[in-house]
């Protein structure tokens, strides 16, 4: 990872997240000052008379830089000064008659009045400084995040392994085995945290990217008048963040995978991956969507190749963003049945997931009963394997015992029993399970 610490532009927060500094000029925002004069005057049409304070917490950005928006303003008789008080802060602003009535047409062309977003320049430099290529995953690591899961040994070295790569990584075997399980807890491997912006300025369009379903916010952090903020003189329209994990299944397609740009609000939201930037990508259930499998693998050659994705805007105008993720593909189909030679060799990884042995499948049944509040037995296990499992030839899957488990204790909830591992109840959940007559 490139990492420039002692840089004016950045200021470390700690070893694991290299965070912007706080702008001081309208210049060092990386935005061209008409482009914040237009938010500005947004602001202040949509919520009125503002203090020089509110709208500094408004935009994010300090109030040296909104001032001198706002003297631009002044000049230009865009606003006004309504009352001046004690200090330089508690001087309340308003629009002109005139600007008001051009506000309306602003409104048309966008909507945005949120945080000053900052540029794609100066984001895809972040990117690049957090990579997740500069994260590193050890023995200890996959211990420690994985103690007390199930997970195969080799599984555990080759996922780990994986992370260190940077690469995509592809997960395969039959529907039940673990995957999803497998690829959700990859998030355990993360570490370090990562700066997130609000959004980005791209040709003077707003593309949000921020989103709190993808975003978590490391605690303390979010407010251009926290504290650590303030210490840290850190530009507020940055968010620190854990490293983002986003999961998407069977409703993907190729157009989530380009800019949403919203005809009422007139701004863009952030696809899916750029959401994930210098984190995962998971893509579950790989086959399953509408567009066939080798479009969406198709649709990653150049991104994976490059580490950068092209997009574009409603009006033709094209840019390079980064790519900065780990995919990681999850399929009950073999690699082959999906993709070509020239993209297996892009993925660093396939991963083949498959049934337990009889001593994982005790260890999945304890936890599961011990989670349910089912009492666990040996006699009930051996006659599950014996009775059903064997006589039926259905392999050891790691989605079996939770599902058994939970019709179990569901009909004993129905019936006002206390749920136990019967052989009747036994019977009933494999007959119910598999709709076996």
């Amino acid at each position: 990872m490139h990492t420039r610490a002692h840089d004016k532009n950045v200021i470390g927060l700690n070893d694991r997240a290299v965070l912007p500094s706080s702008p001081r000029t309208v210049e060092e925002t990386g935005l061209h000052v008409l482009f914040l004069v237009e938010l500005t005057a947004k602001i202040l049409f949509l919520r009125g008379r503002l203090r020089l304070t509110e709208l500094s917490n408004h935009l994010k950005l300090p109030a040296t830089v909104v001032d001198a928006v706002l003297n631009f303003m002044r000049a230009e008789r865009l606003c006004e000064i309504a009352r001046r008080g004690e200090t330089d802060g508690d001087v309340h602003y308003n629009l002109t008659d005139n600007e008001r009535a051009r506000e309306r047409k602003f409104l048309q062309k966008s909507q945005y009045a949120g945080t000053a977003p900052v540029s794609l320049e100066t984001y895809s430099a972040q990117v690049e400084r957090q990579a997740i290529a500069g994260m590193r995953v050890t023995l200890s690591d996959v211990d420690r995040a994985f103690q007390g899961l199930v997970i195969k040994p080799h599984l555990r070295e080759q996922l780990g392994a994986a992370m260190n790569s940077g690469r995509a990584m592809f997960l395969y075997g039959p529907a039940g085995s673990g995957k999803t399980f497998l690829a959700e807890q990859l998030l355990r491997l993360l570490s370090g945290n990562v700066a997130v912006p609000h959004a980005i300025c791209v040709d003077n369009d707003v593309i949000q990217l921020f989103d709190p379903l993808v975003h978590e916010a490391v605690e303390g952090a979010v407010g251009s008048h926290d504290s650590l903020y303030r210490q840290r003189q850190m530009d507020a329209r940055w968010v620190l963040c854990r490293r983002p994990v986003s999961l998407t299944g069977g409703e993907l397609t190729l157009d989530m995978l380009n800019l949403y740009f919203d005809e009422t609000t007139r701004f863009y939201q952030a696809p899916p991956h750029v959401k994930a930037n210098n984190g995962l990508f998971i893509i579950d259930d790989l086959g399953r969507q509408l567009v066939s499998p080798q479009q969406l693998m198709n649709r990653w050659i150049v991104p994976m190749d490059r580490r950068h994705d092209y997009q574009a805007l409603h009006n033709g105008y094209k840019f390079a963003i980064p790519f900065d993720v780990i995919l990681v593909f999850s399929t009950n189909m073999t690699p082959r049945d999906i993709a070509d030679e020239a993209f297996l060799r892009r993925l660093g990884c396939k991963i083949h997931v498959g049934p337990l042995d009889e001593a994982e499948y005790r260890c999945v049944l304890q936890d599961v009963c011990k989670e349910k509040g089912v009492p666990y037995s040996e006699a009930a296990l051996e006659y599950l394997l014996r009775e059903h499992h064997d006589k039926d030839g259905k392999p050891l899957l790691a989605c079996y015992p939770r599902d058994i488990v939970g019709q179990i204790r569901d009909f004993a909830v129905y019936r006002n029993e206390v749920p136990e591992l019967s052989r009747d109840a036994l019977d009933w959940a494999w007959r119910n399970y598999f709709a076996s007559a």
